[in-house]
This record gives C-alpha cells, sequence and structure tokens, in this order.
C-alpha cells in the first residue's frame, strides 16, 4: 500500500535516506538493484479533448462540489481489448468493498456499484470491452484536464538480519507512534487526523527524518529487516511497497506500515527549482545519479522531507492499495478518493500512448491531491522502473461511473 505520497517520480520525488553507506575495507557492497535502468523513451499521442466545461473552483474539495459534465460514449473510447480484461480484473478484486462504502468524492452510493459488480462475476476477458461499455457512462470532472505519473514495485538488495553490507535498518510501525481523528474532537475537524506522540502530558510531532537516521528508534527491536543500499530504500519508501532481494537469492515483500507524520517534501521539484538539477532531468534516474555522485550534498537535501515511512512483511498476494487489495500493474491507479470512487475505473486519454487506456482507481497518495490527477501503477520489474521513472502525461480523463449517475446529480 502507498497510501502516502508516492508519485510524480518526475518532479515530485521525495527526500531519501542519508547517502550512500561506505563499504567497510575488504568488504563488498551487494550492488543497487538495477541502477542504470534507463527512462523509457514513450511515444507521442494525441489525447481527446475534453468537453467544454469551466475548471473547478479552488474551493471544490469533493468531484461532486466541482462539477459534472457528461463524457464521450464509452463504445467510442479506444479501449484495448487487453487493457479492458486487466481493468476488468482490477475491478472484479475491488467490488466487495464498492458494494458496502461510503463514497467520499459525493458521486456514487454503495447501492450503484451493485448491478456492474454482479455481472463482473460472471464477465469473461473477451467480453470486457462491452461490460464497461454496458454498465458505464463517461463522467468528466470540472474541465477534465489530466495529470499522470507512474510508480511501480521495486526490488531492492535485502536481508532480514544485520551483516556486512546491509546496515540501512528498514522499520516496521513504532508503538509510540499515535494516530488522532480530530474529528473526535470538534465537527469542524471532521474527516482531518494527525499522528505524533506523547511526550509526558504533552502530544507532540513524531520524530522526522533526520532524527530517525540519527538513531532515534535504534536499540527497540523495531527492525523489520535490512537494505544494503539508503538510495534504493528511499525509492522503495517513494513507492511505499516492495520487494527484498535476498542474500541467499529469496525475496521478501514489504508493504506501508504508517507513516511518521511529518509534511512530505518532494526533493525533485526542490532540487530543479534550485538549479541542481536541469529542467528535463527530474526523473527518478537523473535524481538518483546526483544522489549517489554528491552523498554529502543529498544527504542535506533529502533531510528536508521530514516525512519517513514504516514498513511491515507482506505474506500474502501484494502489493497492497489502499483498499486492501492487490494492485494490477498496467491496470491500477491512484487519485484523490475526493475526486475518484475508490474502485471506479477511469478513462485516460494522454499525450503519450503507454499511459492512455482504463485504469481501476485501488489507491492513493500524499501528492496525488485534487481533481484528474493520477498515478499509474506498472508492476514490478526493469519495464515498469523504467517506464513508471519518468512517466509524465497530460490530457484528458473521464470517470466511468454506474449508468444513470449524471442524471442523478441533474448534470447536462
Amino acid at each position: 500500500m502507498r497510501a502516502w505520497g508516492v508519485a510524480a517520480l518526475a518532479v515530485a520525488v521525495s527526500a531519501c535516506s542519508s547517502g550512500v553507506v561506505p563499504s567497510r575495507p575488504g568488504t563488498v557492497r551487494p550492488a543497487p538493484a538495477n541502477p542504470s535502468v534507463p527512462v523509457r523513451q514513450p511515444t507521442a499521442a494525441t489525447p481527446l479533448a475534453p468537453r467544454p466545461a469551466p475548471a473547478a473552483s479552488a474551493t471544490a474539495a469533493t468531484a461532486a462540489a466541482a462539477g459534472l459534465v457528461a463524457g464521450p460514449d464509452i463504445a467510442t473510447l479506444p479501449i484495448t481489448s487487453a487493457g479492458a480484461a486487466r481493468a476488468l480484473e482490477a475491478f472484479r478484486i475491488s467490488c466487495p468493498s464498492l458494494v458496502k462504502r461510503t463514497d467520499a468524492s459525493g458521486l456514487t452510493r454503495a447501492e450503484d456499484w451493485r448491478a456492474a459488480c454482479d455481472a463482473a462475476r460472471t464477465t469473461q476477458a473477451n467480453g470486457a470491452t462491452a461490460f464497461f461499455a454496458r454498465y458505464f457512462e463517461a463522467v468528466q470532472v470540472a474541465d477534465g484536464k489530466a495529470f499522470a505519473t507512474g510508480y511501480y514495485e521495486p526490488e531492492i538488495a535485502g536481508s532480514r538480519t544485520r551483516r556486512t553490507g546491509y546496515e540501512v535498518p528498514i522499520y516496521g510501525r513504532p508503538g509510540d507512534l499515535v494516530d488522532v481523528d480530530l474529528g473526535t474532537f470538534s465537527d469542524n475537524l471532521k474527516g482531518r487526523s494527525i499522528r505524533g506522540r506523547v511526550d509526558g502530558t504533552r502530544f507532540v510531532p513524531y520524530h522526522d527524518r533526520t532524527a530517525i537516521e540519527q538513531g532515534a528508534l535504534a536499540g527497540r527491536g523495531l527492525e523489520i529487516a535490512w537494505a544494503a543500499d539508503p538510495v534504493e530504500l528511499f525509492f522503495l519508501q517513494i513507492q511505499g511497497s516492495g520487494r527484498l532481494r535476498l542474500p541467499d537469492g529469496g525475496i521478501m515483500r514489504i508493504g506501508y506500515a504508517s507513516q511518521n507524520g511529518r509534511d512530505y517534501t518532494g526533493i525533485g521539484k526542490l532540487m530543479i527549482d534550485r538549479g541542481i538539477l536541469p529542467r528535463g532531468q527530474g526523473s527518478m534516474q537523473g535524481i538518483m545519479a546526483y544522489l549517489r555522485q554528491n552523498p554529502e550534498q543529498g544527504r542535506a537535501i533529502m533531510r528536508e522531507n521530514k516525512s519517513y515511512v514504516f514498513f511491515r512483511e507482506l505474506t500474502g498476494a501484494g502489493p497492497l492499495g489502499a483498499m486492501g487489495y492487490p494492485v494490477t500493474g498496467r491496470g491500477s491507479v491512484a487519485a484523490d478518493p475526493k475526486f475518484v470512487p475508490m474502485g471506479a475505473p477511469v478513462f485516460l486519454s494522454m499525450d503519450r500512448q503507454d499511459a492512455t487506456g482504463i485504469w481501476v482507481n485501488q489507491d492513493t497518495g500524499g501528492a496525488i491531491k485534487g481533481s484528474n490527477r493520477f498515478d499509474t501503477f506498472w508492476g514490478a520489474g526493469d519495464d515498469a522502473r523504467a517506464i513508471a521513472g519518468g512517466m509524465s502525461a497530460r490530457g484528458t480523463a473521464w470517470l466511468l461511473l454506474p449508468r444513470g449517475t449524471l442524471a442523478r446529480h441533474g448534470a447536462d
């Protein structure tokens, strides 16, 4: 689960842990997992034009408040059979939650999804395209102008125990990290929460990245594993889940357990704004190259991001999205649940071919906020890393919602 800011690897990338740990004399550090995988160069595409509509008001807090416009007939959208099949499977996985959860976007009710979910159980892959055309209608939120980034499930060198070459701790959730629902104290604060710790009689912010890297959690038995490379661990933190390639060749899968409650700062944009990286070089690969070549300067920049992610071992299918279900490579997307119902299909028509297609919203991210903002999931491996690392696409988005949604909202 990648429940904080995982996206925008091109410009909104978060802070890493400290710079490269030097090897001990006479030892060989395990190599980072595929450190030189280049950014995949995209095939350009021409996005479909959005329907005329005013931009969302800056004060619009949900999709319902931002305004809705009818999109094109779904049967006319360039949905591929393979894309529809992946989306159908992802949608089917989401259905147990869809038919009973409250939709934070204000667009749908749990019962609205029942007919589509019932049909999804028996629809075969070769009927996926017709399924979406039959049970859904395209809905544009505000002006429909979309921006998409990418994420993937990284694999890095790690060990279950500390040993030479594996000395960067991967922490589980600390017992003194407390979640506070502010809505229980005031109706004006409903929907808001904070995290921190108790210090005597005071509730204070939790340890930030610098304090944790300097040992604030050491000696408490919180280490679930040890990483070989802090830069690779940082990018795994950005993704929120991943795989550890163990010394014996085995794999340990870890996923998001919590976060320290501190604000997220994307160092990619920060580095570009300061002239440290030239514009156009803010991809994951470009940022990684700078961090490796300039460990001291990189450490100082990385620690400007006070946010820190804690993990847990995953033993079932994964990685898990914010709905608690496994996400599908090239089929799942992360979005702001206040603007896209969790579990809803989305059609993205973008200026690059690989991002164009049908996706299902099964995840969230701290950097994924507002209407028409998406983070596409590409799975695991070098191919996924190459695409996600440089994904930055613009175009048009249409939500695929149960038929009758527009009429119920009185939208045109």
